[in-house]
């Protein structure tokens, strides 16, 4: 089984775009298995306990899920709270995952030359093979 890690952050587009990524791999139906992450800031401690920190009621996390299933990928969701590189690389090291699929974002043409900063630490960071993937048009 393919292990791809899947970090998806607050914005719907790019989600959409690493899941369609994720769905249209060789295979992804079969062999594929993805795992949505979803990294909470590190002020998500100090929410109330009534109110249930869930990557499951991120609505981009959702929709992931959502066109992932539609193809067939096996997929779960998990969450965790602090510095976003940081856990995703963790998360990476921790689960053996084979790759992972982060989010770009559309940058002016000097922006481009640049990613944002979780991105560059996550591609700095890891031997894992990383994946950027572009906005999809809405």
């Amino acid at each position: 089984m393919y292990r791809v890690l899947v970090p998806v952050d607050s914005n719907e587009t790019r989600a959409r775009a690493q899941a369609e990524y994720v769905a249209g791999l060789p295979a992804a139906d079969t062999e594929v298995e993805a795992t949505l992450l979803h990294v909470f800031g590190e002020d998500a401690e100090d929410i109330p306990s009534e109110f249930e920190r869930s990557a499951t009621r991120v609505g981009p996390v959702r929709r992931a899920k959502e066109i992932l299933e539609a193809a067939d990928v096996e997929v779960e969701i998990t969450d965790d709270s602090g510095d976003a590189a940081e856990r995703i690389l963790d998360y990476a090291a921790d689960h053996e995952v084979d790759s992972i699929v982060v989010g770009g974002r559309k940058r002016s043409s000097v922006g481009k030359a640049l990613f944002g900063s979780v991105t560059q630490a996550v591609l700095r960071d890891t031997s894992i093979p990383v994946v950027v993937t572009g906005p999809t048009p809405e």
